[in-house]
């Protein structure tokens, strides 16, 4: 599914040049969920980029389903962006003046769906969400939490291959994150994969794989035993 081979990005800074990501390998298979982990400076935004086709590798190779992103063209990109990718952002990223709905449909507009397969995907989605009775609200009348859930319905529009979420329970109380991340181990169990950035060792361990990245390197890969 993802595979990055020897991945390295480097910034030029003078004579000095940063290495964001400095020869990362790393593979992650359809269904899984897997939590990359780092303080700031880590890498891990640089990596969650790359993986998210929202830049390319200086050196190495980026596969997704097989594919090399890196020799795509910025059309094709914004392509796989669209239909394999979905996104969750800590701030949640939605248009303020447009409603619940409308906030949700954006991704299938920029796909070209017809209005009905893209009413039918919405509703649906918004349903998984919990969010159908919201619809017409703008995100200036939700919470956090349900702000969060619109994003996460967003992103589950276009029945994407992989669930990308950048800090996903940033901006909310501890309850409301709690819940958040329940809601994503729901979707992996439902057979979605699932890529979770952070830097919170509480949230990576909601992940059933937990990758440690310092100074642009994986310096740990491991597995979370859970109870049977």
């Amino acid at each position: 599914m993802i595979k990055l081979e020897d991945v390295y990005k480097i910034y030029p800074m003078g004579e000095d040049p940063v290495h964001a990501l400095d020869g990362v390998s790393l593979t992650i298979e359809e269904c899984e969920f897997v939590a990359i982990i780092g303080q700031s400076g880590s890498g891990k935004s640089t990596c969650m980029n790359i993986i998210g086709c929202l830049d390319v590798p200086t050196e190495g190779r980026y596969l997704l389903k097989g594919h090399d992103v890196g020799a795509m063209k910025d059309d094709e990109q914004a392509l796989i962006r669209n239909k394999t990718l979905g996104f969750v952002f800590q701030q949640y990223n939605l248009i303020p003046r447009l409603n619940v709905f409308e906030n949700a449909e954006l991704p299938l507009i920029y796909r070209g769906m017809s209005e009905k397969e893209r009413r039918d995907s919405v509703l649906s989605a918004l349903e998984k969400v919990g969010l159908l009775d919201k619809q017409k609200n703008l995100p200036s009348q939700l919470s956090g939490g349900q702000q969060q859930r619109v994003s996460i319905a967003r992103a589950l529009v276009g029945n994407p291959s992989v669930i990308l979420a950048d800090e996903p329970t940033g901006a909310l109380d501890s309850r409301t994150g709690k819940d958040v991340l329940a809601f994503m181990r729901q979707l992996n169990d439902e057979g979605n994969t699932v890529v979770l950035i952070t830097h919170d060792m509480s949230v990576a361990e909601m992940a059933n794989r937990i990758v440690h990245l310092s100074d642009g390197k994986i310096t740990d890969d491991r597995f979370v035993r859970r109870e049977a």
